[in-house]
C-alpha cells in the first residue's frame, strides 16, 4: 500500500491495481499538466496537477465503493478508471480540446488506445482487467461509468473542492463526504441500475450546482484566463499549420512540451512571448448572450475564422490580432443528477426550484469575447460590433463586481 499526503483529503492510501498504475509514464505525466490551465495567471497558488486531482479521484471513488459495497473485480475496475480518468488529456487540460478533437475525432475520454498499449496496458491485464472495458468506464459506459464520468461523479466532487482550495476562492467547498456516502443505486425503471443521491439529498445535490455556478465567473470564465486560453489555442493551431507537428502528438505533450514548441515556431513566437510576460490582448468586445446574433451563437470553427478575417479585414489590422471567443451554449450537465424524493427516483431539474434560477444566472453571466492588442481594441471593437452585428450600446459588462464607465476603462480591466 502506498500512502500520500493530500491537500484536500489529507492521508490517500492507494493499494491495488491504482498502485501499480500510478508510477506508469501516462499517469506520471500528469504532474506536468496543469489542473487549471492559464488560470494561474488570475489566481498565482493554482498551480495544481492534473495528477494529484486524479489522486483525489481514486480517493472519492474508493471511499463511494466502500460505502456502495462494491469488492472484488469490478471495484479493481473503477479505482482503475477513476486513476486514469484524465490520461486523455492534452497540454493546458480541456484548452486545446476542441483544437484536437477538429483533428483526431478524440476527446480527452477516448481513451481505448492509451490504455490498450504500454506500461499501463500490461498493468491493467497484469491484475486481469480488460483495457477496454476500463476505457468504458472513463468514458461514463453503464451505471458504474456513471461513478467516474456522470452527472454525480467523483471528478466534478475532487475538481470543485481542490480548485477552491487552491485559487483561496470559496465558492467551491462541498461535503465530499456526504456525497460518497449517500450514492446509492436504483432500479430506474427500465431494470437497469441508476446512479443516485439516497432519500433527503435533494439539498447535497443543490451544493454541487451551486458550487459550480459560483466557481464558473470567477475562476473557470474569469476574462483573463478566457482572453489567455484563446491566445494559446490559436498559438496551437498556428503551430500545426506551420509545422509538421500533428494533432495527435500534439494531444500527447504536456504542458512543458506545447510551451516549448510555440517558443520554438516562428510563427507562434510572438504570442508565445505575450503569454510568457503576461502580456496578453486586451478586450475590444465583450456582449453578452441577448446581444449576440443567433448566426454568430450558430457558428462553427469555419464561420468563426471567416468573422475573424473579416473583422480584422475591416479594422485595417493583421488576422492574427483578432480572436473571436464565443462560448458553447450555456449549459448545466449536473441538473440531471438524480435523487431519491419520497421513495420515487426525480430528476434534479424537477425537484428543484435553484436549478432554474441558476440556469438564468449561467445564461446572464455568458459573454462573447473579441480580443485584440492594446494599440488596436478601439478599432477592432468598432468593427467586431459592425461585422457581428452587435448593438455597441451592449458592449460594456460587467468586470470582477465593478462596472467601468467607458470602454477603455473596461479594456484595461484585462
Amino acid at each position: 500500500m502506498i500512502t500520500v499526503k493530500d491537500t484536500v483529503h489529507d492521508h490517500i492510501e492507494i493499494d491495488g491495481v491504482a498502485a501499480d498504475l500510478l508510477d506508469t509514464p501516462a499517469v506520471q505525466r500528469l504532474r506536468h499538466v496543469k489542473q487549471l490551465g492559464t488560470v494561474q495567471l488570475v489566481y498565482p497558488s493554482a498551480n495544481h496537477t492534473r495528477f494529484e486531482h486524479s489522486l483525489g479521484v481514486y480517493h472519492l471513488a474508493s471511499r463511494a465503493l466502500d460505502h456502495l459495497g462494491i469488492e472484488g473485480l469490478r471495484a479493481d475496475r473503477i479505482e482503475a478508471a477513476a486513476m486514469l480518468h484524465d490520461v486523455g488529456h492534452g497540454p493546458f487540460s480541456h484548452n486545446l480540446e476542441s483544437l484536437t478533437h477538429r483533428r483526431t475525432g478524440k476527446y480527452h475520454d477516448d481513451v481505448d488506445e492509451l490504455l490498450a498499449t504500454g506500461a499501463v496496458g500490461e498493468t491493467l491485464r497484469d491484475h486481469g482487467l480488460d483495457p477496454d472495458r476500463i476505457a468504458g468506464l472513463v468514458g461514463g459506459e453503464g451505471p458504474y461509468g456513471g461513478l467516474v464520468s456522470g452527472e454525480l461523479d467523483v471528478d466534478r466532487m475532487d475538481y470543485l473542492v481542490r480548485d477552491a482550495y487552491h485559487t483561496g476562492v470559496p465558492y467551491g467547498t462541498i461535503d465530499t463526504e456526504r456525497f460518497v456516502r449517500e450514492l446509492t443505486f436504483v432500479d430506474d425503471g427500465t431494470g437497469d441500475d441508476a446512479l443516485v443521491l439516497d432519500e433527503g439529498n435533494v439539498q447535497t445535490a443543490e451544493s454541487l450546482l451551486l458550487a459550480r455556478a459560483l466557481m464558473n465567473p470567477v475562476v473557470y470564465t474569469h476574462h483573463v484566463a478566457r482572453i489567455s486560453k484563446a491566445m494559446l489555442r490559436r498559438a496551437a493551431s498556428d503551430l500545426l499549420d506551420a509545422t509538421p507537428t500533428t494533432a495527435a502528438e500534439l494531444r500527447r505533450m504536456d504542458d512543458h512540451d506545447f510551451l516549448a514548441a510555440i517558443r520554438s515556431c516562428p510563427e507562434t513566437a510572438e504570442l508565445s512571448r505575450r503569454y510568457d510576460e503576461r502580456d496578453l490582448y486586451k478586450l475590444a468586445v465583450w456582449a453578452e448572450y441577448d446581444d449576440v446574433p443567433a448566426r454568430v451563437h450558430e457558428a462553427d470553427h469555419d464561420a468563426e475564422t471567416a468573422l475573424e478575417r473579416e473583422i480584422a479585414e475591416s479594422a485595417g489590422v493583421a488576422r492574427q490580432h483578432v480572436i473571436l471567443d464565443v462560448p458553447p451554449e450555456p449549459s448545466m450537465r449536473e441538473s440531471t443528477a438524480r435523487v431519491t424524493v419520497n421513495g420515487e427516483v426525480r430528476r434534479l431539474e424537477r425537484q428543484s426550484p435553484l436549478v432554474s434560477a441558476l440556469r438564468t444566472a449561467q445564461r446572464n453571466q455568458w459573454r462573447l469575447g473579441v480580443y485584440a492588442p492594446r494599440p488596436a481594441t478601439d478599432r477592432v471593437g468598432r468593427a467586431a460590433a459592425d461585422v457581428l452585428g452587435l448593438d455597441p450600446d451592449g458592449l460594456v459588462a460587467e468586470v470582477r463586481g465593478a462596472m467601468p464607465t467607458t470602454l477603455d476603462e473596461f479594456r484595461d480591466g484585462a
